[in-house]
């Protein structure tokens, strides 16, 4: 079978610094990840400290930090393969066929979660990921890197109607960091959705369970601060998986190829960068009264209640708008057929899922107290992430929907945050 060499039509504009971008992203968020870690590690864990806390090559690598991530890797793709669960559609693709997805994510955590509840009834020491953290960051951030270079190699051989529509500019660099296949699969296994939910996600949980268990080694019993930041961002996660099959309906899977940007995103940045809070929390304990850890809990229930529900009728109304739950809201008609939200969640705010995500950033990063602000780096990071994510999801829609979008915007005045922005 011979490369598809015929190159992509589309003209689409280059996001994330074009090709200037496409080429230091790849080097330098690596490095951050790194240097984030080792921060967290270390007794000032301070950002901005000279010299900065790096530490020995030698502490970079680990043969069994390797075994860990083959041996997590392969358990998450047997687990994927399982013949459990339902199996569901995705929306239609630009040839008119629709693809399969099987919707167990669910299972593969609870199984997981056995696994792991064994392995402490045995005695295996969990706490042992905090010595291990940087040699895993390292394998992982380098299985990311081999998995972009097979997935861009392997693109010309794809159709053209298989290749994305961002990911096909011509330039090489540009091509490997956005990806040039929109859905890549080895048989039925689909590299990107297999990527998008299990490892990497799964992982930030486990990560988390293993700083508790360290501090159960250093100092007898986790902390509320520690048991907070575990509870929240579990939820968070069991949350994703239980609602698996609303990912189908996202940016990731219908619009953006499957590059390094997704698959460092999603097997190194993820779980070594979510959950930094845990980590942090191991070196550096804080105390939490009672009416403070009440206070966190319903700043991250009411961030959760709102991303839950909005997204729920988001992805009800995508699926069938005639359904009970949606159907007496009140909606825009469009030139494509297609209908706008504009009451409900989303007459509050054009993005409320985003507003109840980022108070649940706040809450996970509260814990931590108001001294450092390394444990604040994934609400300014999923700040700034989710801004551009708008601005991404704003072009779009005004492209697909004209006029219709503007009347929407008009009605639907605010982004993110009543009344700020």
């Amino acid at each position: 079978m011979k490369p598809n060499k015929h190159k992509a039509t589309h003209s689409a504009e280059r996001e994330f610094g074009g090709a200037l971008g496409a080429t230091c992203i790849p080097v330098f968020l690596p490095l951050t990840v790194l240097y984030l870690l080792s921060v967290c590690r270390s007794p000032a864990a301070s950002v901005l400290q000279w010299p900065p806390p790096l530490p020995p090559a030698a502490h970079l690598w680990d043969p069994l930090a390797a075994v860990l991530i083959v041996g997590w890797i392969t358990l998450q793709s047997f687990l994927y393969l399982l013949p459990i669960g339902k199996v569901s559609e995705g929306l239609v693709l630009r040839d008119g066929s629709r693809l399969k997805y099987a919707i167990n994510g669910f299972h593969a955590l609870s199984i997981t979660a056995v696994l792991l509840l064994v392995c402490l009834w045995l005695g295996m020491p969990l706490g042992y990921l905090f010595e291990l953290i940087l040699p895993l960051a390292v394998c992982a951030i380098g299985v990311s890197y081999l998995l972009s270079m097979y997935l861009y190699i392997r693109s010309f051989w794809a159709p053209q109607h298989a290749l994305s529509l961002g990911g096909n500019t011509g330039n090489p660099l540009y091509d490997f960091f956005m990806g040039r296949e929109l859905n890549p699969r080895i048989g039925d296994f689909d590299l990107k959705y297999f990527c998008e939910l299990r490892p990497g996600l799964i992982g930030w949980v486990v990560i988390n369970l293993g700083m508790l268990m360290k501090e159960v080694d250093l100092r007898g019993s986790p902390s509320l601060a520690m048991l907070l930041v575990n509870g929240f961002q579990l939820l968070y996660v069991t949350d994703a998986l239980w609602n698996e099959e609303a990912v189908l309906t996202t940016m990731d899977i219908v619009h953006d190829g499957f590059g390094f940007m997704l698959a460092f995103g999603d097997l190194a940045w993820v779980p070594f960068t979510y959950g930094l809070q845990a980590m942090f929390l191991v070196v550096h304990p804080q105390s939490l009264s009672t009416l403070g850890a009440a206070g966190i809990i319903l700043l991250n229930g009411i961030g959760y209640y709102i991303f839950r529900k909005s997204n729920s009728q988001k992805n009800q109304f995508r699926r069938d708008p005639t359904n009970k739950s949606v159907s007496q809201l009140e909606t825009i008609a469009t030139a494509t057929g297609k209908r706008l939200l504009v009451s409900g969640w989303w007459g509050f705010v054009r993005h409320p899922n985003y507003l109840g995500d980022l108070l649940m950033a706040l809450a996970w990063s509260l814990p931590c107290g108001m001294l450092h602000i390394l444990p604040y780096f994934y609400v300014i990071y999923f700040t700034i992430l989710l801004i551009h994510r708008e601005a991404r999801d704003e072009k779009q829609c005004r492209a697909k929907y004209g006029l219709a979008w503007d009347t929407y915007c008009r009605r639907v005045p605010y982004r993110i945050i009543p009344y700020i922005y």
